[in-house]
């Protein structure tokens, strides 16, 4: 399934190849590059970067959502974020703003930003799609359970019925309708399977091989595995020698993930390492066009 072409102000989603969403995050804690980019003009040339590496879209944000972390106030948020999209706004970036609150979608919006990334761990869809429909925006709309607290603490949130893939469907799908009901036409929203995020290693890796199931729902669908612990969790790969692998050691694996989530049928991918991502979504893509497959 090839989504309708999404028109974002001067910007045009065409889908015909996946999309790359470059991660930059104005933060001082999030999992793997906290830090790195708290001050404007750091973060402004970051961000330039990345497009310059292939990046399509850039996702700002200014709070982490790691499991553990704790929350910022909304004009925190704004104060971290709104100049840096407004900086890459000016540059011809197209800017997506990762945020849970509505103030801070408002802010972002206001000077530019074109994409809300809902990782569904905040305010209600009902408070954030009408601000999205508002500004003609779209919605990225994330799978979670939980908060950044208790997502990785209350094993109650990682039991899936009647298995991971499934449920994490018929819940995006659930979402997609109350979004779509609130004025954000069908056309401008995503969905993400929250790779995890309330998810355990195995559950991680089931929802990147049903990546199509995920796509059934009729949206285009974006993975987010970057960097991230299933990707050096011993429970999902019993047949291989284990050792220690940091954040900055699990490159190889978001590549493989990235690959098998395009194969499966994914629209999109939200990574930081956008260089070499960018390569293996380019062989996975005309991989999956050697088959005869659709874009």
């Amino acid at each position: 399934m090839v989504p309708a072409p999404m028109e974002l102000g001067p910007h045009r989603i065409e889908w015909t190849r996946p999309v790359l969403l470059g991660v930059l995050n104005v933060t001082q804690d999030s999992f793997s590059d906290g830090g790195s980019f708290v001050n404007e003009p750091t973060a402004v040339a970051h961000g330039l970067a990345l497009i310059e590496q292939g990046a399509d879209i850039i996702d700002v944000g200014g709070e982490s959502t790691r499991p553990g972390a704790e929350p910022v106030p909304a004009s925190i948020e704004i104060e971290r974020i709104v100049p840096v999209i407004r900086a890459l706004v000016r540059e011809g970036a197209l800017v997506s703003v990762d945020t849970t609150k509505p103030a801070v979608a408002e802010a972002a919006f206001s000077v530019g930003a074109r994409v809300l990334n809902d990782v569904g761990v905040g305010a209600d869809i009902a408070e954030l799609a009408p601000i999205v429909a508002r500004y003609d925006a779209s919605y990225l709309r994330m799978h979670a359970r939980g908060t950044p607290r208790t997502m990785r603490s209350d094993p109650a949130l990682t039991r899936y019925e009647p298995d991971v893939v499934t449920a994490v469907r018929d819940a995006l799908a659930r979402d997609v309708g109350r979004i779509e009901s609130s004025g954000v036409h069908r056309s401008r929203i995503w969905v993400d399977p929250g790779i995890g995020f309330a998810k355990t290693a195995r559950q991680s890796i089931a929802l990147l091989a049903g990546t199509d199931t995920i796509a059934s729902i009729g949206c285009a669908v974006c993975v987010g595995p970057s960097r991230k612990s299933f990707i050096a969790d011993p429970d999902a790969y019993p047949a291989w020698p284990w050792r220690v692998e940091p954040t900055h050691e699990r490159l190889a694996g978001t590549c493989a993930a990235v690959t098998a989530a395009i194969l499966a049928g994914a629209h999109a991918v939200r990574v930081h390492d956008v260089r070499e991502v960018a390569q293996a979504a380019r062989v996975a893509h005309a991989i999956k066009m050697a088959r005869g497959s659709a874009p």
